[in-house]
């Protein structure tokens, strides 16, 4: 195989489709994709020749390429005509995953306006914080959040748009009533530079702040993700064996198991099946039995979540029941997965090899990204980037450390977002001369490949050591009676810190403190051994992502800990 520089150059060179040239933007000279569309509304209408062929599968219902576009057209003429939707309006969608939610997105888009995606797991209070902070004028709502709303929206004058409504909703307009099928898009005129999303990042570290994207740095997020698909296949020469993961599927399919109010299931999942042509079949909710049996039924090719989720798929009780043979990638994001769940990704699926992505919020969902033999061969590593991404690992100073030493991870790139709505100060604390402090701990190796060993405020620091708890979770889940398990900081008056655990264990299975304690011990440093483990039986408190909540944990289980990490 081709060395992985030696495929970026092939694939990234003059001349070729994904050609990568310096650009100055603001000031600040990135690495762009020459051929890049100025806006999302071209991404989209590359869907209309696609006309009948299957775009969307939910919950029994399958809407076409052509019938998808149909909708977004007449809603867009519906935005601007009939509401006086202009370019740079904010727009807000607040409801689960349907095909709505996709229509209205791409008509959002289509017409000059900003999509402000609202968390649809939020309360009334903080609903109506996003709404006021984004000075949305529009809502379009299916009928729960509706209800959540309705009062909200009518004290501020905002319309609402409801989407499979009863048709009892007072005051509300009905998505049937405003959305004249046959309607044209309407002619806009916007450009790269303008805004095109506000994604809300988790509300579990304070209030959340919108994080505000244009059209240029969500294409090149979307084209960054194709871009290290064709650079994998690039790899292959002529005559070599091709792998699963680079085998040619059709037609491909993704499904959607994580919300699209986040940025996984919007940019990698949603956005890239609408460039590239896949079916994308939605789960209403996440159930690892239904969606294996999804995965059998529309022959699903990509699976993509938090590595919870995986686990899940490889823990169900059913799970040799159902085919999986058409999946080629089981890929996860938005949290490191253990290398116990690498190898078992690798053996127990027929074909599909593990992927994962390590993305956030603040890049589209797009950063370095590790697979098949390299993910076999490092599976503790997030993987390299491709090149209109740069990486560096920074000191306490700010300044780049010698490979191999820990520091934060910072980012650069044409994908990143331009900051956080009407939040300056914020902004500046994360973004500078063009890149971005992601917050979080790890190095580089010889090769390129990034270990991400923790967010810098998880981190747990007892007696004057570091202790990074991806390392010890990771250890923890190679106890044969492990479900999930979760580590984070107790404040300690003697230590600083004591290391805590919760450990969820399979169905049937014992396992006491004492016995886990040497199991981690035979692993790991001494110092880094839990000294707090609590059992539950029920699953760990995860986000609307899948995320465990490791604050939520900490203020239950230990009340007098507070909010510290």
């Amino acid at each position: 195989m081709l060395s992985f520089e030696e495929a970026v150059a092939r694939v990234t060179g003059p001349g070729q489709p994904l050609e990568i040239v310096d650009q100055t933007i603001d000031g600040v000279e990135y690495k762009v994709f020459k051929h890049a569309p100025r806006t999302l509304r071209e991404i989209f209408a590359t869907a209309r020749g696609r006309g009948d062929e299957t775009f969307l599968v939910y919950e029994g219902e399958r809407w076409s390429f052509g019938k998808v576009m149909t909708h977004v057209d007449a809603l867009g003429a519906a935005l601007v005509e009939r509401y006086g939707v202009k370019v740079g309006d904010r727009v807000a969608i607040g409801m689960r995953n349907l095909p709505e939610w996709i229509v209205s997105f791409a008509a959002i888009l289509s017409v000059g306006a900003i999509s402000v995606s609202l968390n649809g797991w939020w309360t009334e209070d903080e609903l109506a914080y996003a709404l006021d902070d984004s000075g949305a004028s529009l809502v379009l709502a299916d009928p729960e959040r509706v209800a959540r709303m309705h009062a909200i929206c009518e004290e501020r004058g905002i319309p609402i748009i409801a989407v499979r409504s009863p048709g009892d909703q007072e005051g509300v307009d009905r998505y049937e009533d405003v959305v004249v099928l046959g309607t044209p898009l309407p002619e806009v005129a916007f450009g790269p530079e303008d805004d095109a999303t506000i994604l809300y990042t988790s509300g579990t570290t304070g209030i959340p702040k919108g994080a505000v994207s244009t059209h240029r740095a969500v294409i090149h997020a979307l084209m960054a993700f194709g871009c290290r698909q064709v650079v994998e296949m690039a790899r292959i020469e002529p005559g070599d064996p091709v792998p699963p993961s680079a085998a040619s599927v059709n037609p491909p399919a993704l499904i959607l198991t994580v919300p699209l109010f986040h940025v996984t299931g919007c940019v990698p999942v949603m956005l890239s099946a609408f460039a590239s042509g896949m079916k994308l079949v939605i789960m209403y909710r996440w159930d690892a039995d239904k969606a294996l049996q999804l995965i059998e039924s529309e022959h699903v090719t990509t699976f993509v979540g938090v590595p919870t989720q995986s686990w899940d798929l490889l823990e169900s009780p059913n799970f040799h029941k159902y085919d999986t043979s058409s999946l080629v990638a089981i890929a996860g994001g938005g949290a490191p997965a253990p290398p116990t769940l690498v190898r078992r990704v690798d053996e127990e699926f027929a074909g599909g090899r593990p992927a994962i992505g390590y993305g956030m919020t603040e890049t589209n969902g797009y950063g370095p990204g590790n697979s098949g033999d390299d993910y076999i061969s490092h599976p503790s590593s997030a993987g390299r980037c491709v090149p209109i991404m740069e990486l560096e690992i920074r000191g306490d100073d700010d300044k780049a450390v010698p490979t191999g030493d820990r520091g934060e991870i910072w980012f650069k790139g044409p994908n990143l977002i331009r900051g956080y709505w009407n939040k300056p100060e914020e902004t500046a604390e994360v973004l500078v001369a063009g890149w971005l402090r992601s917050g979080d701990i790890g190095h580089l190796d010889e090769d390129g490949f990034i270990y991400v060993e923790d967010r810098a405020k998880d981190m747990v620091l007892r007696g004057g050591e570091n202790i990074y708890c991806a390392e010890v979770e990771a250890a923890i889940y190679e106890h044969p009676a492990v479900y999930e398990a979760a580590v984070f900081g107790v404040p300690d008056e003697r230590l600083g810190e004591q290391v805590a655990a919760a450990v969820v264990l399979k169905p049937g299975a014992h396992l006491s403190a004492e016995e886990l304690q040497r199991h981690v011990g035979a692993r790991l440093a001494t110092f880094k051994v839990p000294t707090l483990i609590t059992f539950s039986t029920q699953r760990l408190p995860r986000g609307a992502t899948g995320k465990i909540l490791k604050r939520e944990l900490r203020s239950t289980l230990y009340p007098e800990a507070g909010t510290a990490s």
